[in-house]
């Protein structure tokens, strides 16, 4: 799907970047309908060095953007609504990927008519794999919902979550990658200690998380089944998952999204 329109950027730091390099990757917006709106003038010379436009205020941005995507720091968001409130168009769609800022927080500053889809994505979007997740107020429609899943979906893949799941998706696709980067810092560790030299250690638990992945992606095999596979009775595999039920490694992933689950609805208390 083609967006026609004006996309607003408000925030052009990794993700707003990666996002709208995406999207002109992808040929699903051309970079002459982005307008970027950002404080550190540096940042906004690499979106006009894309071909978007640049905002000289928030005003500008506002008064121009059929859709608006909010991309800056949490702690800033709710000053930039107030600033943007009065010049922006009531016809506009606030795409958010604010962590932990809800879609009543906005609509309490920019009015309970105004379509608001929250999405939880990550860092993968940067070489466009992302995982997102989306929640759509009641405000919005089939073609807002169309939008944002031609957004996300230039940079990977998103799904739909009511909005009560969204610290869910934050323990789980938002902190997650951190997880296998540091599963990989441990493998690569344990490796070291049984002699490989370092660089090899971290390139082979790399391409090993990487190519596991895409095996499960690309295979439609379950989880379950795919490991099964690798492990033989009385193999080496069956010995290393042994160890790891041994040390209680379900309940440590369960007790790692939790925490990561809470944090995110602490924050957006």
């Amino acid at each position: 799907m083609t967006i026609e329109g004006i996309l607003g950027v408000l925030g052009y730091g990794n993700m707003g970047a990666a996002i709208l390099q995406g999207l002109v990757k992808a040929g699903t917006l051309p970079a002459a309908q982005a307008l970027v709106f950002d404080i550190d003038r540096e940042k906004v010379k690499q979106a006009e060095a894309l071909g978007a436009r640049a905002a000289l205020s928030l005003d500008e941005l506002a008064g121009n953007s059929d859709f608006l995507l909010l991309a800056t720091k949490p702690q800033d968001v709710a000053g930039a609504l107030e600033a943007m409130r009065e010049a922006l168009s009531d016809s506009a769609l606030i795409i958010s990927i604010e962590a932990g800022i809800s879609v009543g927080f906005i609509q309490n500053i920019l009015g309970s008519a105004t379509r608001v889809i929250r999405v939880m994505p990550n860092t993968p979007a940067l070489v466009g794999a992302g995982a997102a997740a989306m929640a759509l107020s009641d405000t919005c429609s089939d073609a807002d919902r169309g939008v944002a899943a031609s957004v996300f979906s230039a940079v990977g893949i998103i799904e739909e979550v009511p909005e009560s799941e969204m610290d869910a998706v934050t323990g789980l696709s938002g902190s997650g990658p951190a997880y296998f980067f540091y599963l990989v810092e441990c493998m690569a560790a344990a490796a070291i200690k049984e002699g490989l030299e370092e660089e090899q250690a971290v390139r082979l638990a790399a391409q090993t998380l990487l190519g596991a992945g895409r095996l499960l992606d690309e295979s439609g095999e379950a989880p379950g089944v795919l490991r099964a596979r690798v492990t033989s009775k009385g193999g080496t595999t069956a010995a290393a998952l042994n160890s790891l039920r041994e040390s209680g490694f379900e309940g440590i992933v369960q007790a790692a999204i939790s925490a990561a689950a809470e944090r995110s609805r602490e924050l957006g208390q």
